[in-house]
């Protein structure tokens, strides 16, 4: 499904089920369901493993079936910039593939993780047939954006408390990410991850927002009880 051969020769068509979870599967014709149908293809990737390296032609339009994924960027003193997670129902990569460019990201996995893939030759062939995926797509760009300046401000944020909030906040956005709901499956060690924050002041934060009651810490999870309150969550440094 990418770059990684071992990867590649793991695919394998998509269940029924696997294919119903797809978001934008819904919008399509019996035809266009069908030419993408044939197409996808599933593999299940190992904690760590890499999908998509910075400067590797993009192939695939990826999306997560279940797992979690990473996007972020090396600069040239190694240090690693973390843009976001990736929780189930998201894909990812639209950009890229609309301009069949090189990726400018690396996207790895932080746990084991079931990942779909859409060539990119069939991703442009709906692109020309279907208007229901370009509706699709172009809320996925709008929504990406959105993300994007977020993660600036977020990365700009003296406050810890603030910072895992607002992180959270962009994990739910139902858009982007509709097979999470309103559980997120994840460890405060992941969350670290993706926050830049060591897992005990992320522990701290978690304990403040759930004192709050944006929040509820449940048992392999995060429940959101309100989503408003952390996208809006503003705190002294």
């Amino acid at each position: 499904m990418s770059a990684d051969t071992s990867l590649h020769q793991r695919r394998r068509p998509l269940t029924e089920a696997e294919l119903e979870a797809i978001p934008w599967i819904h919008l399509l014709n019996s035809d266009e369901r069908n030419r993408a149908a044939q197409d996808l293809k599933v593999a299940d990737a190992a904690p760590g493993e890499t999908l998509c390296r910075t400067g590797r032609p993009v192939t695939y339009w990826f999306g997560v079936i279940d797992g979690l994924l990473k996007m972020s960027t090396d600069n040239a003193q190694g240090q690693t910039m973390t843009y976001t997670g990736i929780p189930p129902g998201g894909w990812f990569g639209e950009g890229t593939a609309l301009k069949r460019e090189a990726y400018r990201y690396n996207i790895q996995t932080l746990r084991a993780s079931r990942v779909a893939g859409l060539h990119v030759d069939t991703f442009h062939w709906l692109l020309d047939h279907s208007i229901g995926f370009n509706r699709f797509v172009m809320n996925q760009l709008n929504e990406r954006l959105g993300q994007f300046i977020a993660a600036r401000e977020i990365d700009r944020m003296n406050n810890p408390d603030t910072r895992v909030a607002r992180s959270l906040a962009a994990l739910f956005n139902p858009v982007l990410y509709p097979g999470v709901g309103e559980v997120l499956r994840i460890t405060q060690q992941e969350l670290a991850y993706l926050v830049g924050l060591s897992r005990q002041r992320v522990n701290e934060a978690l304990t403040t927002l759930a004192a709050q009651g944006s929040i509820r810490v449940e048992y392999g999870g995060l429940r959101v009880l309100d989503l408003a309150a952390l996208r809006s969550q503003i705190l002294p440094a």
